[in-house]
């Protein structure tokens, strides 16, 4: 992937070791080129004018809705939803589904290595109906307590919350194991995709998940777009996020009744730069293969984990086999909180990201307060990898 360096104008113009993906990804070019080239030579707004560049916008923002269908291995184009980022998806899933089928008594099952936004909407939705939340656990090696899962199944389950891919163990999750036995107990799922989209091949069909969400910032598109997924028959059924311009099919002094789908849930004017940047990120993404994406991410942690791990005074977290884990390193070292290391590392042009990565139930889990996370995608090489480990190293002798 060396020679796709040259296509993120950030690296060329410094020498940044860029180790924070998992939080936003850089952007090509050629996204770039496409967002500038909608606000200098298009402009207008979709869905509205019968002007030519309106239908312009209108087909570039609709032919996107396609690729993402097509990216995600969806049925309809119908199925794919805009929103903001994962966050609204999840959301947008909790106030229209979680309202209309949860009821009290009923559970819901999530994980303890999730996200917040995987994470707090289904303790709140809890707290509105009555119903319990269950959290699943980990094994020592950092994967899903998958006996505790199932441990956990019931005919009260009604939602089954997992992310595809830890956003700190880097954990992949057995998610069509996991869609297989909610079958069993008649409970849907909803995968968080936010670091699984961007990094390998994913067809929601195979899985068999009913619902997934996923950001385009993560993978090389702009900040502001995210995708919801579902199942038609679901949405179908599921009342409408947000109400206004854009959703409506038809407004009288007495009643309202919504637009079909997808535009049901696309209330007001949308992110239409983002959408097209996103189509461009896709396009970006197709032309090198999301085989060779994970493919390429896997060695690079393999040698990540290997190299990082050698460090006298450093943990990893997450699993040890690299084909079971994502593009992601978490770690601590001896007596060097990982604000300070980051810091460190700042002053040496290398970007990671210190905290708990929202995952503050994880992180007390794992029985500390925060980690360093190096997380790498497709502009990533060994040689940032051991310029981290050189700044890890000289914040040793700095801090003794």
């Amino acid at each position: 992937m060396q020679n796709l360096r040259k296509d993120f104008p950030i690296l060329i113009k410094n020498s940044l070791v860029y180790l924070d993906s998992a939080a936003t990804s850089l952007k090509p070019q050629q996204v770039i080129e496409s967002v500038a080239s909608y606000y200098s030579e298009i402009g207008a707004t979709v869905h509205r004018g019968i002007y030519k560049s309106s239908v312009i916008a209108t087909n570039l923002y609709e032919n996107t809705r396609d690729q993402v269908a097509k990216f995600i291995g969806a049925n309809s184009a119908r199925e794919i939803i805009f929103v903001r980022n994962t966050t609204e998806a999840i959301n947008l899933v909790a106030y229209t589904w979680g309202e209309k089928n949860t009821q009290e008594g009923d559970e819901i099952i999530t994980t303890i290595m999730e996200h917040h936004s995987n994470f707090v909407p289904w303790q709140r939705l809890a707290e509105r109906k009555k119903a319990k939340l269950k959290v699943v656990g980990l094994t020592e090696d950092g994967h899903l307590d998958m006996e505790n899962f199932n441990r956990l199944l019931s005919k009260r389950v009604k939602l089954i919350c997992v992310t595809g891919v830890s956003n700190v163990l880097g954990t992949i999750n057995p998610i069509t194991k996991i869609t297989q036995a909610a079958k069993m107990v008649g409970a849907k799922v909803l995968v968080d995709g936010a670091q699984m989209a961007p990094h390998m091949k994913v067809d929601v069909e195979n899985l068999g998940c009913d619902f997934f969400a996923f950001s385009g910032h993560k993978m090389l598109g702009p900040t502001g777009i995210g995708v919801l997924w579902a199942r038609e028959e679901l949405l179908n059924g599921m009342e409408p996020f947000l109400s206004g311009g854009g959703m409506i099919n038809e407004v009288t002094v007495g009643d309202t009744t919504y637009a079909d789908l997808p535009l049901k849930f696309e209330a007001g004017t949308p992110n239409i730069d983002g959408v097209i940047g996103l189509g461009a990120a896709i396009d970006y993404l197709n032309k090198i293969g999301m085989e060779k994406v994970r493919s390429y991410e896997e060695k690079l942690v393999e040698y990540g984990t290997g190299v990082i791990g050698e460090v006298r005074g450093v943990r990893v977290f997450g699993p040890e086999k690299t084909n079971l884990r994502g593009g992601v390193i978490s770690f601590t070292v001896d007596k060097i909180h990982p604000h300070d290391l980051a810091s460190i590392l700042d002053e040496q042009n290398i970007a990671i990201r210190a905290g708990h990565h929202c995952c503050m139930p994880l992180h007390g889990k794992l029985g500390v307060t925060s980690t360093a996370r190096a997380s790498f995608y497709i502009y990533n090489t060994k040689t940032d990898v051991d310029r981290l480990v050189e700044g890890i190293n000289k914040a040793k002798k700095i801090l003794k």
